[in-house]
C-alpha cells in the first residue's frame, strides 16, 4: 500500500487545510518531495460531499478527493485517473452533482469499513506519491460566534460559516475535543516540516488546530512548521488584514510557535505590522511571488514550489524577487 517510505527522496512534509487551498500547497509540495502527507478537514457539509455525509453518516470525501487528485503523476495513468475521480455527473436525477471520485472513495470505506486503508487503495489506484489522512476519524461540524449588523450570533455548518457576512469571531468544533487520526499524529511526530494554509481560513485551516491531540503534536514536534497566507481574503475573513490572520492562528492555537510565514507581497496590505504579527508567533516573514503570472488569486505551483524549498533551505534573500 501507497505509504510514507524514507527511501523516498526529498523531505517529510505535512501539509494541513482543504479544498482548493490545499490542493495549491500538495501541487506545489509534489514536485520537491515525494514525502508528503496531507491531512484533511472533515467539517464539509455542503454539494456532493455533504449529501453523502448526511446519507451514509460518513466522512466528507469532497477535500480528500482533490487531495489525492492534487498529488497526482503528471503522466498519462496519473492524469487519466484524476479527471475520472474528478468527474462529476450532470443529470436531472439523484445522480446530479456527484464526483465520481467522491463515491469511489465512499465504496472503498464501506468495503474495508475503516477510512485510512481504502483512502491508501485510491492513493495506489493514482500513482502519488504520497498519503492523505483525514484529521479525525469522526466527521465534524464548525460553528462560529459572528458579529454583524444584527449583534452577535452563533452559525453553525461549514458551508454557513464560509458564507458568513459579518465578522468572525472565533471557530469551534462540534463534537468537542474530538479524536485525531492516529496516523496523521505520526505524520506529525515524524515530519521535517508542517505547512498550515493556504486555504479558507476559519473552515479548512483553523479546524486542524481545534483537534486537542493535533494541536498537541505540532506544538511538541521537532519539525519547522509553516503557515502560508492566502492571496486575497475571502467572504469569511473580509476585512482581516494578512496581520490578523495571523494573529487569528495564534489566537486558536496557544503555545504554537511558527518558523515561517510565506505570502505574496500582492497580498501584504502593511508590511510592518505583518512582520510584527509574525514575531509574535515567533516566526519569519518570507515574501515570495507566489501568485499565477496572469494575476489571477491562484497560486503558481512552481513559484510556490520554489517559495518552499527557499524556506526549507532557510534561503530567505530578498523579499522582492523578482520573476
Amino acid at each position: 500500500m501507497t505509504q510514507i517510505r524514507r527511501g523516498f527522496y526529498g523531505p517529510r512534509v505535512v501539509a494541513f487545510g482543504g479544498g482548493h487551498g490545499l490542493s495549491a500547497s500538495l501541487s506545489a509540495l509534489r514536485l520537491m518531495t515525494q514525502n508528503v502527507t496531507a491531512v484533511v478537514t472533515v467539517a464539509d457539509d455542503g454539494g456532493s460531499s455533504g449529501r453523502l455525509r448526511e446519507e451514509f453518516g460518513v466522512l466528507p470525501p469532497g477535500d480528500m478527493r482533490m487531495a489525492l487528485s492534487a498529488l497526482c503523476d503528471d503522466g498519462e495513468w496519473g492524469q487519466t485517473w484524476r479527471d475520472v475521480l474528478q468527474h462529476r455527473f450532470m443529470s436531472e436525477g439523484p445522480m446530479n452533482g456527484h464526483a465520481l471520485g467522491n463515491l469511489l472513495i465512499l465504496a472503498l470505506w464501506e468495503h474495508f469499513g475503516e477510512s485510512v486503508t481504502a483512502l491508501d487503495w485510491v492513493g495506489q489506484l493514482l500513482d502519488i506519491k504520497g498519503r492523505v489522512l483525514p484529521m479525525s476519524s469522526t466527521p465534524l461540524e464548525i460553528e462560529a460566534v459572528v458579529d454583524g449588523d444584527g449583534g452577535r450570533t452563533t452559525v453553525r455548518g461549514q458551508v454557513a460559516v464560509a458564507t458568513s457576512t459579518g465578522h468572525v469571531h472565533h471557530v469551534a468544533v462540534i463534537p468537542k475535543n474530538p479524536p485525531a487520526q492516529a496516523e496523521a499524529l505520526v505524520a506529525v511526530e515524524e515530519a521535517d516540516w508542517v505547512i498550515l494554509g493556504p486555504g479558507s481560513w476559519y473552515t479548512s485551516v483553523i479546524p486542524h488546530l481545534l483537534v486537542p491531540e493535533l494541536r498537541e503534536v505540532l506544538r511538541t514536534t521537532k519539525a519547522k512548521r509553516a503557515l502560508t497566507l492566502n492571496l486575497n481574503a475571502e467572504k469569511e475573513t473580509q476585512g482581516m488584514s494578512a496581520a490578523d490572520h495571523i494573529r487569528t492562528v495564534c489566537f486558536h492555537a496557544p503555545g504554537l510557535k511558527l518558523d515561517v510565514i510565506l505570502a505574496d507581497p500582492s497580498s501584504i496590505d502593511d508590511i510592518d505590522e505583518t512582520e510584527r504579527a509574525a514575531v509574535e508567533c515567533g516566526a519569519q516573514l518570507m515574501l515570495r511571488q507566489v501568485r499565477m503570472s496572469d494575476g489571477s488569486a491562484r497560486h503558481d505551483p512552481l513559484r510556490l514550489a520554489a517559495a518552499y524549498r527557499d524556506a526549507f533551505e532557510g534561503v530567505f534573500g530578498d523579499v522582492f524577487d523578482a520573476d
